[in-house]
Parts: C-alpha cells; sequence; structure tokens
C-alpha cells in the first residue's frame, strides 16, 4: 500500500516507465498469454485502471515495451552500418559487440525471447516486431552487405541476398542462453568473430583484416 502511495505521487511519465518495466517482468516469467494486468498493475505499485489510462490492452503494452527497448538499438544500428569507408569486417565487429552488449547482455533479450516464444499465438505481436524492428535491420544490413558485395568482400556473393545471416548467431546465441547457458556458456566474442569470418572472403597476403 505505501508504495502505491508513493507511485501514486509521481508524475504520469514516472507512473507510464513503472507500468512498462513492471509488465516485461510479469511477461517474462509468466508469458504473454499468462500475464495479467491485475499483476503488472501490482508490480509497478499503481491501480489496475491507471495502466488503462497510459495503454488501450495487453498488446499495446507489450508494443510499448518493445518501442522503448528497440529504440535506442535501432539508432545505434543506423550509425553503424550507415555507408563509410571503414572495411566490412571493422563493421560487422561494431554490429556484433551491440548485439552482444545491447541486447544480449541486457533485459532487452527479454524482448525479443517474448517476441520469439508468443509471437507464432499472436501475429500482432510478430507483425509488430517486424515492422518496427526486422524490417529496419534487415534494411540496413542489407544495404551494408551490398556494399560490401561491390568490394569483394563478402565469402560468397549470395551472402548479399540474405541479411538474414547477420542476425542468426543473435538468435542462436539467445535460443542457447535461454536452455544451456548454465550447463555450456558462450564464448559470444568469438562465436561471433568466427561468424564474421564465415560471411567475408579470406583476406589476401598484404590485405587488412
Amino acid at each position: 500500500m505505501a508504495k502505491r502511495k508513493e507511485i501514486r505521487r509521481r508524475d504520469p511519465e514516472t507512473r507510464r516507465l513503472a507500468i512498462l518495466d513492471a509488465a516485461l517482468t510479469v511477461f517474462a516469467a509468466q508469458g504473454f498469454m499468462a500475464a495479467k494486468l491485475d499483476d503488472v498493475a501490482d508490480k509497478a505499485g499503481v491501480a489496475k485502471g491507471t495502466i488503462y489510462l497510459h495503454f488501450k490492452d495487453k498488446e499495446t503494452l507489450f508494443e510499448e515495451i518493445v518501442r522503448g527497448a528497440v529504440a535506442p538499438v535501432i539508432a545505434k544500428l543506423e550509425s553503424i552500418a550507415g555507408p563509410s569507408d571503414l572495411p566490412t569486417a571493422t563493421v560487422l565487429d561494431a554490429i556484433f559487440d551491440l548485439f552482444r552488449t545491447e541486447i544480449l547482455d541486457t533485459d532487452r533479450k527479454l524482448v525479443l525471447r517474448l517476441v520469439l516464444t508468443e509471437g507464432p499465438r499472436f501475429p500482432r505481436i510478430a507483425e509488430f516486431y517486424h515492422r518496427e524492428v526486422v524490417s529496419r535491420g534487415l534494411r540496413l544490413i542489407g544495404d551494408l552487405l551490398r556494399r560490401a558485395a561491390s568490394k569483394g568482400e563478402l565469402s560468397s556473393a549470395g551472402v548479399a541476398d540474405f541479411p538474414q545471416l547477420v542476425f542468426a548467431p543473435l538468435i542462436m546465441a539467445l535460443i542457447w542462453d535461454s536452455l544451456f547457458s548454465r550447463i555450456e556458456p558462450l564464448d559470444l566474442k568469438a562465436i561471433f568473430a568466427a561468424h564474421r569470418d564465415a560471411l567475408l572472403a579470406a583476406s589476401k597476403p598484404g590485405e587488412p583484416t
């Protein structure tokens, strides 16, 4: 009760952020289908009706969690993957480091995990995530790979047709983390480096790596 009174005294934006934080925790623990807004309200320290002042329904609440989580990552990806004179290997290293530090090492991985597990049952969630995240990421990576192909930096010309290949180790690492990390932890830096080398053509003697 004391927590709820404290939250009530805060400004609307603070209450909204408290609801988003609580919702991510509840959704991650219970799954999107099983999660109840009563539990979100209780964890956020607000009345259930307060949630509806900010969010139309549970799916809208989830969409706002996604927006808040991915917006800074997409902005950084745009900065990293944009046209530059850097070797593609350097750019890919920066992208994989972004995956590791801004997704896999943070609560943002919970958002992606929820999309993977709940998306098949809730097409609106999958469609929203594709529109807001996947399509934007694929466009940026696709442009990067086409530039790399024009410079002869790819291991195969076909790589440029499938920007999904760059995201593949992120999904694999996320699934592995969920199932097996306690049994056999992954060396993410080493795996990402190996994947980078698989995507790129081997350097010729005298060329920078």
